[in-house]
């Protein structure tokens, strides 16, 4: 297990004009769950295909089209609910929620409000420094997507695309534990990674496939804990929920601001008013949408179309048995054999495939070393020529060889570098490539001896300086592995140079 210190949650504190105030922030995080099919209907869920070409019938609520539950979804939300170590309820049941939008066919959506899938659970926040936050999740319930309305094609008219219609959806309701922008964005992409790992959503934001609802309230110091005593949500604050938010830095940008906007109200002598948000980034701030319903606004009832959902405890327990190795444990596992800094294991799992990169790298191997090589050689060459890791040059099965040669003593340190680039950008087997080339660490002393031997001869007034200050050796070393192309021992040259010193 990882070895962190969980910290109560630090509020970010903003001063205003009278007094100062705290931050208290919930999530509702939209993840589109990872299905071929609808969650009601076998329509594709392709990403980016013509718009209106992925619709069923189902999906365009036509006259006696009936809804059928993809078995598959909901295994993705069980899975889910694991990960985030969450009550699986055995029973659950659909109810729809009426309201009209253009790009809902049907007039209400399909989702989950009385009886979700998964309940109580919790995502564990790693803020840095072996530090950790523990943010409650409520919920999670499964629900349709609605489509998408375009106003830009045509200056009169608005169109509108269904092809997401229908689309599984499982909402991520956390408590307000959440107290800063800061912690707010590590907390989705906290999220995010689990989500990633697990395969249940592919966590792309940029597709809309992951995207959050912040609701966001401000109080004076002292009222959040009245709160936790009495679970009383009055001591918070009137909230406002921003909603549709797909970017970590605009989370921030747009929490920053609503807190300052409810601030000033609140000084002025006003009141906040619950209402639902949108954030524009090209100014800054956030905008009235429409006031924000309540339960009772969407006429909420059970679904008749659709029994109440009953899954047997064996199926969640074979779903328990093949989860994956999440990344928390994954990190522990990382710096336990591997050895490696809070730091280093951090960066090689932030991304799944990056993690079963460096494993295959470092089985067998030293792993401080790989871990090395995969972050500042690999990382810092992939982020250069704008490339993810699946598209490396480079195989991890490559750079393993790389590091056998290196740790045999075959190469150096200079002529692995020079490896490395030929491996990048013409392939090829390490060994072959180093033996082909003549690339092979020189280890002969006598032949190191030999160079040495030279360099002194051509540079004596180098020699009274690095006799008077045994500091300025390294240039002999220097000097020697240029004149051997990078071929000589490092460790040979040193020793040889410091005894043909006198040093």
């Amino acid at each position: 297990m990882l070895d962190l210190t969980f910290d109560s949650p630090k509020p970010k504190v903003i001063a205003g004009a009278k007094h100062d105030w705290e931050l208290v922030i919930g999530m509702e995080i939209h993840a589109q769950v990872a299905s071929n099919a609808k969650l009601f209907s076998g329509a594709s869920t392709a990403f980016g295909s013509e718009p209106n070409a992925n619709v069923s019938f189902v999906d365009a609520a036509m006259p006696g089209m009936l809804p059928v539950i993809n078995e598959f979804c909901v295994a993705q939300a069980v899975r889910t609910g694991l990960g985030l170590r969450a009550q699986i309820n055995l029973t659950s049941a659909f109810d729809r929620k009426n309201y009209f939008y253009p790009d809902l066919p049907q007039g209400y959506q399909i989702s989950q409000l009385y009886h979700p899938i998964v309940g109580e659970g919790e995502v564990i926040v790693d803020m840095g420094l072996g530090v950790a936050r523990r943010v409650r999740i409520e919920r999670i319930h499964l629900e349709q997507d609605a489509g998408k309305s375009i106003h830009d094609m045509d200056p009169a008219m608005s169109f509108v695309d269904f092809n997401r219609t229908g689309v599984a959806l499982m909402e991520i309701v956390s408590r307000p534990d959440i107290r800063g922008p800061e912690e707010a964005a590590a907390y989705v992409a906290k999220m995010r990674q689990i989500l990633r790992y697990l395969g249940t959503c592919d966590g792309n934001m940029q597709n809309g496939n992951l995207r959050a609802d912040v609701n966001v309230s401000v109080c004076l110091p002292g009222q959040y804990e009245k709160y936790q005593a009495t679970q009383d949500f009055g001591h918070l604050g009137t909230r406002c929920e921003i909603k549709n938010m797909n970017s970590m830095r605009f989370i921030q940008q747009a929490i920053e601001y609503e807190a300052r906007r409810q601030i000033t109200i609140l000084e002025a002598g006003g009141s906040v008013t619950q209402e639902t948000r949108l954030y524009d980034p090209d100014k800054g701030e956030t905008r009235s949408m429409r006031s924000k319903e309540e339960a009772h606004d969407y006429r909420y009832f059970p679904d008749p179309d659709l029994l109440p959902l009953e899954i047997d405890q064996g199926w969640v327990d074979d779903i328990a048995a093949a989860m994956p190795e999440l990344p928390d444990a994954k990190k522990a596992r990382f710096m336990g054999v591997y050895g490696l800094t809070d730091y280093d294991a951090s960066v090689l799992t932030a991304e799944l495939d990056a993690a079963h990169f460096f494993d295959a790298v470092a089985q067998g191997r030293d792993g401080k070393q790989a871990a090395n090589w995969v972050i500042n050689e690999l990382f810092g060459r992939l982020n250069k020529e704008g490339l993810d890791i699946t598209a490396s040059p480079v195989s991890a099965a490559q750079l393993g060889g790389l590091l056998d040669l290196l740790g045999a003593d075959t190469i150096s340190g200079k002529i692995a570098k020079d490896l490395f680039e030929i491996l990048w950008t013409e392939g090829g087997d390490p060994a072959a490539i180093v033996a082909a080339r003549g690339m092979v660490q020189v280890t002969d002393m006598g032949a190191i001896a030999a160079a040495v031997d030279q360099v002194i001869a051509e540079n004596p007034a180098q020699v009274e300086k690095a006799r008077a200050n045994p500091k300025l050796s390294g240039w002999f070393v220097g000097q020697v592995m240029k004149a051997t192309g990078g071929k000589a021992n490092p460790a040979a040259v040193n020793e040889i140079v410091a005894q043909k010193l006198g040093l």
